[in-house]
């Protein structure tokens, strides 16, 4: 095999590695986004990063999902009912790093039931992604090398 070739493809197994790394993350897990639901120690044991997304299943009747800033988090304020999210089951993709806040914005449910999420989005990947990429890279190169001198 060409040498051009075999550190092309090795090039694209580590870059097709860390794309497939993406977690999504059903907020809530078993129980979805609702009602009297403790989402801040949902989130607690949780590393979230750009490429990541949140999945919220909910019943659409009863919820919605608005994407706010920490202001209108902190008093449980949102934009206008046209920018929520209301399908039931929504895929946010985190795009970008910091902060991130979500609410219900239905009835008192963000004030007064606790349906409301905040969460910090890391940069780039975790070294140890990292570390286990560049591995995978050095395997692929090798086995393609020791594939083409035999």
């Amino acid at each position: 095999m060409d040498p051009s070739r075999l550190i092309l493809l090795a090039i694209s197994m580590v870059l097709l590695s860390s794309i497939a790394s993406a977690t999504d993350y059903v907020v809530g897990d078993e129980k979805g986004w609702t009602v009297d639901f403790n989402y801040t120690q949902w989130a607690q044991d949780k590393v979230f990063r750009v490429g990541d997304n949140l999945v919220f299943n909910y019943d659409n009747s009863k919820h919605n999902v608005f994407k706010v800033n920490g202001t209108l988090f902190k008093s449980c304020s949102f934009p206008p009912e046209n920018e929520a999210l209301s399908t039931g089951k929504d895929i946010i993709a985190l795009k970008a790093g910091g902060n991130k806040w979500y609410v219900c914005g239905k009835a008192n449910h963000c004030a007064a039931r606790q349906m409301k999420l905040v969460i910090n989005v890391l940069e780039g990947s975790s070294s140890a992604h990292s570390l286990v990429s560049s591995i995978f890279g050095v395997v692929v190169i090798a086995t393609f090398a020791i594939a083409t001198i035999f």
